[in-house]
């Protein structure tokens, strides 16, 4: 059950990220636009973004997934393992959405993937 729990969290993580990334950059909000007298209206546009909603959903998929794991998991364990999104996040990044991935960015990704490996083991 503790692995099925951490496949949602970091599943649901990724896909949320990815899901608003991918509408932020098709729907760039300027900074002018989130004064009070237009922020109703920036959020009204937001809101019929299905992507971006997709992804909200998402995040609250992995928020509880998350606590799931919390109960069934010592804090030790589901905070470090829980950055296993962090890898396949900089993965997509690169094969999905074109990201460019410094060398330096590669290698933190590979440190962390390290370390969700010993922490599986």
């Amino acid at each position: 059950m503790k692995w099925l729990t951490v496949f949602i969290l970091v599943v649901a993580t990724v896909l949320a990220d990815m899901f608003q990334s991918f509408e932020m950059k098709r729907q760039a909000v300027a900074i002018q636009e989130l004064r009070p007298g237009r922020f109703r209206r920036v959020l009204a546009r937001l809101a019929r973004r299905r992507f971006l909603i997709l992804g909200v959903v998402l995040m609250g998929i992995s928020f509880f997934a998350f606590l799931r794991l919390l109960s069934i998991a010592d804090l030790s364990f589901a905070v470090p393992i829980s950055a296993a999104s962090l890898v396949v996040e900089t993965v997509l990044a690169k094969l999905v959405l074109g990201e460019s991935v410094t060398r330096l960015r590669w290698a933190g990704v590979l440190l962390v993937a390290l370390g969700v490996v010993l922490l599986a083991v």
